[in-house]
């Protein structure tokens, strides 16, 4: 039994061998015509799993002719990137590393900041990947030094060559002559939504339920549908189901169903989008009514990923339960929902005199002085003054929120405003 997946050995070794993504490596690709004229240059990949980040990124090094070296950022550390960074001192490094960082996202500030200075003298030539938005996960620096290119989910045409290059490669392998129709194995590629690793791994399980003592026999639609493909797939309405899955248990104060959600959505091996969905309910229904929640929240979700998975699900249903249990308040959200909603019909033009940042009045000015007053020269460091513009004196976004927390301040400002 061979212990390599079977996506992996039969990882193609040129452009024209790889599916998909015809406008970055097909006949007249970007990407291919730039690698062809030997135009060298730092490049991010970023899409879906499974569509051909890493393939591509071995194909370029290749022709590239330079030293090539990889890390996953899910579990490489500063140290294993400045080993590699430390090869461009000897003879072996001195044209150049091409660098692949799998997982870029993975990487915090520091572990890409290192990389810098080499990719600025050309030292280090980098394709990094992620299947995030780069501009949420990858430092300004690194974007403003490298070209960006979008890998799109493989279409089901696509992938059928893929598939069919696979099962002649398990019936070379087994000595056997099992057969699937274009209809067949183009139905097992619409399945996996783009994800040319998971469709030969379903074409995989698929042979061995089917394979019968070297007899000629058939995968079959019905064969395929056997497989549970959706358990821990990439299915884009089901992922976001779950997200809303887990933010709605916890908003409802139910701990078991919130871990329930993030067991699955860990299961399916997406880690950031629950680790952002997390900060995003400590802030809007937990809010106010336990300010600490979102500090701790967030040290879970560092924790979790610095560790990255599987360990990054202790943490991260540590920050679970603690929401679900935590008390609730929606105050502040629905006050920047209401002063949001006032801005875009218009309303709220113009500044209060007394709060502008005025450093010289000018002839025109009709009212001179800003006649400001420091709330920290009054008792209890407070004075009553214009706060918002004109045309929303006396309206109230925020209220206060009928938990603990914000009735102990309500109480404290109450009070201290009626005193003199």
């Amino acid at each position: 039994m061979r212990n390599e997946q079977l996506a992996d050995l039969l990882r193609p070794t040129t452009f024209d061998d790889l599916v998909g993504q015809a406008h970055l490596f097909g006949a007249r690709g970007v990407v291919r015509r730039m690698v062809e004229s030997g135009r060298g240059t730092n490049m991010i990949f970023f899409g879906p799993p499974g569509t051909g980040k890493t393939t591509a990124a071995t194909i370029i090094a290749k022709q590239s002719g330079m030293v090539f070296r990889r890390l996953n950022c899910t579990s490489a550390s500063l140290s294993d990137v400045k080993a590699i960074l430390a090869e461009t001192a000897n003879v072996f490094g001195a044209g150049g590393i091409l660098l692949y960082l799998d997982e870029i996202q993975y990487f915090n500030r520091k572990q890409q900041q290192s990389l810098l200075e080499y990719m600025e003298d050309g030292r280090v030539t980098l394709i990094a990947s992620t299947t995030e938005n780069p501009h949420f996960y990858i430092y300004n620096a690194i974007i403003s030094r490298s070209s960006l290119f979008e890998f799109k989910p493989v279409t089901a045409a696509e992938m059928v060559p893929a598939l069919s290059r696979a099962l002649a490669a398990l019936n070379r392998e087994k000595n056997t002559d099992v057969v699937a129709s274009d209809e067949t194995l183009t139905y097992l590629a619409s399945l996996v939504r783009g994800d040319v690793r998971r469709g030969i791994g379903l074409l995989e399980n698929a042979y061995y339920a089917v394979e019968n003592g070297g007899e000629r026999c058939e995968i079959s639609r019905e064969s395929v549908d056997s497989f549970d493909v959706k358990t821990g797939s990439f299915n884009e309405d089901a992922h976001y189901d779950l997200l809303s899955c887990l933010q709605k248990s916890i908003r409802g104060s139910d701990p078991d169903a919130a871990v329930h959600y993030l067991g699955r959505l860990l299961e399916a091996g997406d880690l950031l989008s629950p680790c952002r969905r997390l900060l995003v309910i400590a802030a809007e229904d937990i809010g106010l009514a336990y300010p600490q929640a979102i500090v701790i929240v967030k040290a879970c979700v560092d924790a979790a990923v610095q560790l990255g998975l599987p360990e990054a699900r202790i943490p991260l249903a540590e920050a679970a339960v603690l929401l679900a249990t935590a008390p609730k308040s929606n105050a502040s959200y629905m006050a920047i929902n209401a002063a949001m909603a006032d801005i875009q019909k218009g309303r709220g033009q113009g500044f209060p005199r007394c709060l502008q940042n005025v450093h010289y009045d000018s002839a025109e000015v009709e009212q001179k002085g800003q006649n400001y007053l420091y709330p920290h020269d009054f008792p209890n460091h407070w004075v009553a003054q214009q706060y918002l513009p004109d045309d929303l004196i006396g309206t109230r976004y925020y209220h206060y929120g009928d938990n603990k927390t914000e009735q102990a301040a309500r109480t404290y400002w109450e009070t201290r405003k009626k005193e003199k």
